[in-house]
């Protein structure tokens, strides 16, 4: 049982998290145990100094107020500190509202020193103890202080001294834990960063492979179909077991394309289906729209009469519209971004060109485009196209693609777009 509580009140048990998370439920429930502790010792002196003066309402409404500053020392602090001092000057018309005033002036010189710049700290440190060090000189007389002025300023200072030292010990190792935990947050993030990629670096090389493994065996089915034929009619055994090779070669083929294809999509498909828009020309709109909502101007074209096209095609001109649309909202600066996408018998046109910066030498080029533009190069590669970039004569950047395809094959029931 002692264990079970000892940890829910621990550090980052749930009770000691619920009070970090309301720390106004804690200091008010603080200043009732203060209040708490005055009127015991008011009403236990009240029984053994018969000429001690009466709990009346007026006394339990000094001890109540001068607890208040307690209950608000961290979401208002420096009015805590201000009506502390208001209450301070006010005992010359009571001096009972020492009874409790004296634990707040206790507790809100370490609250000052802990939760302020020091600055801060020092000033109303120095305003505090400056009030009760004037009041004590000037106003309260040796014998409500029971003891002589001298004495209870040296008690005083030495006591702003200890509750200074102590609160800024605590500023500074709460500033520390803050710190460590802000460099425990971006390291996980850099390290999370590397795993991904060297998950898509290991993607991109399966993808490299992926063409070389299906077309070996693709051309080992091909000779043995070449030689079955031949001998189909003179050796029907010699054909049939070219055949059965075939069988089993193609069978290979299709268990290597599915795991490699299942390697690719496995890690981050149901992520990437939900964060981001479908790769297709339809998902275009909704990724200018997105641009437009982040800050910058963006004006969408498409001319000539869409038509369907093959899936990875859409895939690599949404790629590039993106990889074009993001360098320029965060490198290019002011600017406007146009993206213009043209279909015609010969093929699909696609240019992004922006008024921004533009890359201004080829080692910011590649550090700051530099793997994207190898990527869109490579995808439009794939489909026999051509990229050029460049920044543009009036200023800018631009990048221009020219997809060949042939609209007398192309697939049905594809994204065509659309017309904005």
């Amino acid at each position: 049982m002692i264990r079970v509580e000892a940890a829910l009140w621990s550090r980052g048990g749930p009770v000691h998290g619920w009070f970090q998370r309301h720390p106004v439920v804690g200091d008010v429930l603080f200043a009732v145990l203060i209040m708490v502790m005055v009127l015991a010792s008011v009403i236990a002196v009240q029984d053994i100094v018969p000429e001690a003066p009466d709990l009346n309402l007026p006394y339990l409404g000094w001890i109540v107020l001068g607890v208040v500053p307690i209950a608000l020392r961290r979401v208002l602090l420096w009015w805590s500190v201000g009506l502390t001092v208001l209450l301070m000057v006010a005992s010359v018309l009571d001096y009972r509202v020492w009874q409790s005033l004296n634990y707040t002036i206790l507790i809100l010189a370490y609250t000052v020193a802990a939760y302020l710049s020091f600055r801060a700290a020092v000033g109303a440190t120095v305003l505090l103890w400056g009030t009760l060090t004037m009041m004590v000189v000037a106003v309260i007389p040796p014998a409500q202080l029971g003891m002589s002025a001298e004495a209870a300023l040296v008690i005083n200072y030495v006591s702003a001294i200890l509750l200074f030292m102590l609160g800024r010990a605590i500023h500074g190792r709460r500033h520390k834990l803050v710190e460590l935990r802000e460099r425990a947050r971006i390291a996980e993030e850099n390290q999370q960063a590397l795993v991904t990629q060297a998950i898509n670096d290991e993607r991109r090389r399966i993808a490299r492979e992926l063409h070389d493994v299906v077309a070996h065996h693709i051309a080992v089915m091909g000779v043995l179909a070449t030689g079955a034929r031949r001998v189909l009619a003179r050796q029907p055994e010699k054909a049939d077991e070219a055949l059965a090779t075939i069988e089993t070669t193609g069978r290979a083929t299709l268990r290597e394309m599915r795991r490699l294809l299942d390697v690719l999509r496995s890690t981050d498909e149901a992520d990437d289906e939900e964060l981001t828009p479908q790769p297709s020309l339809e998902a275009v709109n909704a990724l200018v729209a997105q641009i437009r909502e982040a800050g910058l101007p963006v004006n969408l074209i498409v001319e000539g009469e869409p038509y369907p096209l093959d899936p990875g095609i859409a895939l690599t001109v949404y790629r590039i519209v993106q990889e074009g649309l993001t360098n320029t909202l965060k490198h290019g600066g002011p600017a406007r971004a146009g993206v213009r996408i043209q279909y015609s018998e010969r093929g699909l046109d696609l240019e992004v060109a922006d008024t921004g910066l533009g890359p201004r030498s080829p080692a910011t080029e590649s550090g700051r485009v530099g793997h994207g533009l190898v990527g869109m190069r490579e995808r439009v590669a794939l489909y026999g196209g051509t990229l050029r970039t460049g920044p543009r004569p009036g200023g800018g950047f631009r990048v221009h693609a020219i997809i060949p395809i042939d609209t007398t094959t192309a697939p049905l029931g594809t994204d065509t777009g659309g017309n904005r």
